[in-house]
């Protein structure tokens, strides 16, 4: 599953850590896949952080199985880190069909040889060639649209640029549309709610993730959600959505 919106701020990162925490929870083995230049997911996991030979640019560079680029993450299941050098990938490897599948093959390879049940892409904030890899790659797309007009934004831009890429991958990718940073108190809220509804209709996730100190709070201190506060609004949130997702079997 792809965690993808062409829009920073959204809680795509928040969203890949947390619902792999609780898949952990539930005795889930999940890999997550930081694809983001940015390495916010990598920087949380605290001790991920290191050479570029060791992290997901090494797929890309050397063709370097999957498998030996996974590092442990105590209640969360593994991490494929990122690196900075992944902003080159684009102009170093190009756009052939060979580097936009490199990810597919690389998920092919490593579920052949036992890999976990399920794996969460987080993906970076723009249209290029690793976005690109995350969709050719994924069987579900998630897009968390934070409550505001420019999520909203992103979010039809997304829907827009799926239906462009449907002739190409010859496949409709499945996908569900997740609001984040809801406030009840902000009649906005739930303006883009509604929005969205009329929008998407069923393919809008019934769950909301709640604007929440705690979901806030944990990255700072290397922690999932979970860890950090597992009776927060923001912990129950995101068991309340995994147990959609996996009731509709989009996970």
């Amino acid at each position: 599953m792809a965690i993808f919106n062409q829009k920073g701020g959204v809680g795509k990162t928040t969203t890949a850590l947390n619902l792999a925490a609780a898949l952990a929870r539930n005795s889930v083995p999940g890999l997550l896949i930081d694809l983001d230049p940015q390495a916010h997911l990598t920087a949380i996991h605290g001790q991920a952080l290191g050479e570029a030979h060791n992290s997901v640019f090494a797929l890309y560079q050397d063709n370097r199985p999957l498998d030996e680029l996974a590092v442990f993450w105590n209640g969360v299941g593994r991490l494929i880190p990122a690196h900075a050098e992944l902003i080159k990938v684009d102009s170093i490897f190009g756009k052939g069909p060979a580097i936009l599948n490199r990810l597919n093959n690389g998920l092919q390879a490593l579920e052949g040889a036992g890999g976990e049940s399920v794996t969460m892409i987080d993906c970076c904030p723009f249209l290029g060639v690793l976005s690109l890899n995350a969709i050719f790659a994924a069987d579900r797309i998630l897009v968390p649209v934070s409550s505001d007009y420019l999520s909203l934004r992103g979010a039809l831009q997304i829907e827009h640029t799926l239906k462009a890429l449907e002739p190409v991958i010859k496949r409709r990718i499945e996908r569900r549309y997740l609001l984040t940073r809801f406030d009840r108190r902000r009649r906005m809220s739930f303006e883009i709610q509604d929005r969205l509804r009329r929008q998407f209709g069923a393919e809008l996730c019934e769950t909301v993730i709640s604007e929440n100190v705690a979901i806030a709070e944990a990255p700072a201190m290397s922690r999932d959600i979970f860890s950090h506060n597992a009776s927060s609004r923001g912990a129950l949130d995101y068991l309340a959505l995994l147990e959609e997702l996996r009731t509709a079997r989009f996970l």
